[in-house]
């Protein structure tokens, strides 16, 4: 069965088109697709792209989406001619844009909702791609990832699952966080280095020569335990010489006159990042998995379903045992058939009425589509700080003193809701 999986490419840029390549170099042909209908001409063995995302995924079984941003992974998804218009059962989206973790949210609970399979795929190294040569970062469900497996290894050289959805985009960007932020400590200290007269060349000589296998870079991950926790013992074995050559490092830069904020600030959290300084805050417990959508010719269902993802969990509590046509139409047609169009995502038309609700200037309404867009993670409190400047520019100033009073108190109830962390703990 694994040799009949049929493959697809959303996105021919270095990655997708890099992985279509590989998947033809293989023997699974892709089925492609691109907004740049020569986009293929120059990918070996890969033909040329079909009309649309819904195309790919009518003759597809697993579907590689490598397209730049949230927007674009949102409307090749679930768009007018997206990959969900004609999803085939089994089918599953490989999300391998790097986006926020609520988007991927966002996408697998609407996958979910059409019956589809999601895996979010972190991807690196990108100019590896066209070489079976990248690593497949994966989050989702086993299931799932048993069944896209046979296709992921005929372009990854190395598949790694690291949990359930959003892990895998999780672990890209903390890969990401380590990448660039080696590159910021190699900028001060290349800096240094020269200030002092040394050649950039020699600095980087002498790290290959001590560190051929690049060990020290991960080292602090490898002394950790299961649990991510560094045994005291050994951070305080570790600290005198950690701060003695941090303190020379400040005092070099300092001689030399050069700008090292990533030692200062290094050197200050020493303690904390050997752990000593406090208990690490334990890990947040995996979200649950999203509940499965009612059927959509379940109207009345469908309908309390869409209200409580435009406004929270829970919501449609409110209507669900009214009966006046009012109630009966608002979960029925505005939600389950305005809402519930795949034209516009949940996010679109939260912000489509947020801007007609300003033109309202009841606070009350306003605080009722913030809260939702914070429960759902679609806006972040400073996202929603900069709607109400935006509106108040064209709704008017008076108009925009309700809008700033409901977002504001959506805000303040959201973040009263939220555990407390473990530094307000203490």
């Amino acid at each position: 069965m694994s040799d009949t999986l049929r493959a697809g490419v959303i996105g021919l840029g270095m990655i997708g088109g890099g992985v279509a390549v590989s998947l033809a170099r293989s023997g699974r042909v892709p089925m492609v697709y691109d907004v740049r209908p020569g986009a293929a001409a120059d990918l070996t063995g890969v033909p040329d792209p079909l009309g649309s995302p819904a195309e790919v995924a009518g003759v597809c079984d697993v579907v590689m989406v490598a397209v730049v941003n949230a927007d674009q992974a949102r409307d090749v998804i679930g768009g007018e001619d997206g990959l969900l218009r004609a999803a085939r059962p089994g089918l599953t989206v490989v999300l391998l844009a790097t986006v926020a973790l609520p988007v991927v949210n966002e996408l697998a609970a609407l996958c979910a909702e059409h019956g589809v399979g999601f895996l979010d795929c972190g991807v690196t190294p990108g100019d590896k791609a066209a070489e079976n040569g990248m690593i497949a970062i994966l989050g989702g469900e086993q299931q799932t990832v048993d069944m896209a497996l046979p296709v992921l290894e005929d372009w990854a050289k190395k598949v790694v699952h690291c949990g359930p959805s959003g892990a895998g985009m999780a672990t890209k960007i903390a890969r990401n966080v380590v990448t660039y932020g080696s590159w910021r400590t190699v900028a001060e200290a290349a800096a240094m280095a020269r200030t002092a007269g040394v050649d950039s060349a020699r600095l980087a000589e002498v790290i290959d020569a001590a560190d051929p296998d690049g060990r020290t870079l991960l080292q602090l991950l490898r002394m950790q335990d299961a649990d991510g926790v560094l045994p005291e013992a050994v951070g305080g074995r570790i600290e005198p010489l950690m701060t003695k050559d941090l303190d020379a490092a400040r005092d070099l830069a300092a001689a030399l006159g050069v700008q090292a904020p990533l030692v200062e600030a290094v050197r200050t959290q020493a303690r904390r990042t050997l752990q000593l300084d406090a208990e690490p805050a334990p890990a947040p417990a995996p979200a649950p998995a999203p509940a499965p959508a009612p059927a959509k010719d379940d109207v009345h269902a469908y309908g309390l379903h869409m209200m409580d993802r435009a406004y929270g969990p829970g919501f449609s509590a409110v209507v669900q045992d009214s009966s006046d046509p009012y109630s009966a139409d608002t979960v029925d047609y505005l939600f389950a058939r305005v809402w519930g169009r795949e034209g516009l995502s949940v996010r679109d038309r939260r912000l489509l009425t947020l801007g007609v609700a300003a033109t309202v200037g009841q606070p009350d309404i306003v605080q009722i589509i913030a809260n939702g867009a914070l429960v759902n993670n679609d806006l972040s409190a400073d996202q929603l700080r900069e709607a109400v400047l935006h509106l108040a520019v064209y709704t008017g100033w008076c108009k925009a003193a309700a809008i700033h009073t409901g977002v504001t108190a959506a805000i303040d109830a959201h973040t009263a809701a939220q555990p407390p962390t473990a530094q307000e703990q203490k």
